[in-house]
């Protein structure tokens, strides 16, 4: 792919859905709906995009963080991943504003969490139990897994590509592979791709049971939750014995997948699905009937349209606040293309909204796996990957939404590459959602979210 130069005059009025921002080689990129397009990087800054597009706001942090490019126009206040060094060396605490008013106070959560997750800050400004704003700190346990991808080979590269976010460790692989096979002009094999929609598929099914059963379980369902956490288990173990690995890791390469399903590996995925769909209808009636538990979600951590638009919300977030948008279909992939996805949407924007979309997607899922058993083609698996240059651009829809892989090729080596995982434009939402509510409902809402820390620690 080759991105659309632009002048800075050019580059402060593009216009469209705003995707992703980076900065590599003194060029800054932007992603939109409408293409990829680039502007010059001169004397270390470049226009920032943040004023009109809010979602960009930090991607253009971390650009400064990583890289050193500043973004004219850009608050210098806060930081994508360096919060403890300043530019003159010394180490400031973080500084989070607070609301005026009086008997506003502060509640800290984090960066280490009871719960074995992923270190982030949460800072409420609250006034009795009503939460008048949150402020969100990520990218503590940064990885430099871009800097670790550069000078590999795409082949070698994918291990990191796959560990980007554990939770979404297929979407991603197809992301990579994809740019790397955009990038060398390489087909898949069919066979490869059906694979690939079926692991993607597994992956979906087993985060959204997880995640819809800990969102019952916060609100004192534990019946649900044990019940979710039971299905969630029984894709994993057939994602073990399709394919070798419980969360599927490593099995998507550049130029297929690394190994076929095995011999029962069908058998217990339909297993599998034959479960989850036999007592689907009574855990979802669960949901609707109990008023204990639609009195915590209905109406909970609401997402506007509006804002969803403003931030172009993928997945489960942005369906639920009406927003149709999905890589599978647009700018859709194979083997999607064959498959004719059904996207639900909703429009509530609330936790039970998001909730009720993931339900659906279940169904939805089952329905992909077992269209994708049923025709999966024969053939070989993989194709070698050659050692040729250029730049490719790729992305898969995991179960947040879209994942994006950019990457440039120098003789079958990755020059440079930048990742923007659905979440980046999804935690700014958690804030929004966060202030709508009380404190207590901050547990359901950031389920309901579940944005990663790891996919924005690049």
């Amino acid at each position: 792919m080759t991105p659309v130069k632009c002048s800075e005059s050019e580059w402060r009025n593009l216009s469209g859905e705003f995707v992703a921002l980076w900065t590599s080689a003194g060029q800054a990129y932007a992603l939109f709906d409408k293409g990829l397009f680039s502007t010059a990087v001169l004397d270390g800054g470049y226009p920032a995009l943040s004023p009109r597009y809010p979602g960009a706001d930090w991607f253009e942090r971390l650009a400064r963080d990583l890289n050193g490019h500043t973004a004219h126009g850009l608050s210098p206040a806060r930081t994508a991943i360096e919060h403890f060094r300043a530019p003159d060396g010394s180490a400031p605490w973080p500084e989070f504003s607070v609301p005026p008013g009086e008997e506003v106070h502060q509640i800290a959560v984090g960066p280490i969490h009871a719960g074995i997750i992923e270190p982030g800050h949460f800072r409420f400004s609250v006034h009795g139990e009503r939460v008048l704003s949150l402020q969100a700190r990520l990218g503590y346990s940064h990885k430099g897994t871009l800097a670790l991808m550069r000078g590999k080979s795409p082949r070698l590269a994918a291990r990191f590509a796959a560990r980007i976010s554990g939770d979404a460790t297929v979407a991603h692989g197809i992301a990579f592979a994809r740019a790397a096979e955009a990038a060398l002009e390489l087909p898949v094999p069919p066979r490869a791709a059906y694979l690939r929609a079926v692991m993607a598929e597994i992956e979906r099914i087993a985060n959204h049971a997880g995640d819809i059963g800990a969102i019952a379980g916060d609100a004192g369902f534990a019946f649900l939750d044990a019940r979710m956490a039971r299905h969630r288990e029984n894709f994993c173990n057939a994602a073990y014995a399709a394919f070798g690995h419980r969360l599927m890791m490593d099995n998507v390469i550049p130029g297929g997948v690394a190994g076929d399903i095995k011999t029962a590996g069908a058998d217990e995925i339909l297993r599998a699905l034959d479960a989850l769909e036999t007592e689907l209808p009574a855990l979802t009636r669960i949901f609707e009937d109990y008023a204990s538990l639609q009195d915590r979600l209905v109406g909970t951590g609401i997402i506007p349209h509006a804002l969803a638009e403003q931030y172009a919300a993928g997945g489960f977030v942005g369906r639920a606040s009406g927003r149709a948008n999905d890589a599978r279909k647009s700018p859709g992939y194979a083997p999607y293309d064959a498959l004719e996805v059904a996207v639900p949407i909703e429009t509530d924007g609330d936790v039970a909204a998001r909730i009720r979309i993931r339900l659906a997607e279940l169904i939805e899922s089952n329905r992909l796996i077992r269209q994708s058993l049923a025709q999966m083609p024969e053939g070989q698996i993989a194709a070698a990957p050659p050692s040729g240059s250029g730049m490719g651009l790729g992305v898969a829809e995991s179960f947040r939404g879209p994942v994006w892989h950019w990457l440039t090729l120098e003789a079958g080596m990755i020059t440079d590459i930048f990742i923007a995982d659905a979440s980046t434009l999804h935690w700014p939402l958690l804030e929004h959602a966060a202030a709508t509510g009380i404190v207590a409902d901050f547990p359901l809402v950031n389920k309901s979210i579940n944005a990663s820390y790891s996919g924005v620690d690049l």
